[in-house]
């Protein structure tokens, strides 16, 4: 026979879960130190720069050549 439960503890039990993660999720998203979070964009930075860098055509509005 199956065990007996309690669906209001399930539930609550469930959302206490699911805080637990979220909670955790914003601690590492926000935890970060400033110098840590600064470095991480300076460098995603550089490398969309990188990327960008090595564009086959460019936009004739990027080279500033008339658009005739």
């Amino acid at each position: 026979m199956a065990e007996v439960i309690n669906l209001r503890q399930a539930r609550k039990r469930a959302a206490k879960a699911g805080r637990e993660r979220e909670a955790e999720a914003n601690r590492l998203l926000h935890a970060m130190p400033a110098k840590t979070r600064k470095a991480a964009a300076r460098e995603a930075e550089q490398s969309r720069l990188r990327h960008e860098a090595h564009r086959l055509e460019r936009n004739k509005a990027d080279t500033g050549e008339d658009a005739d």
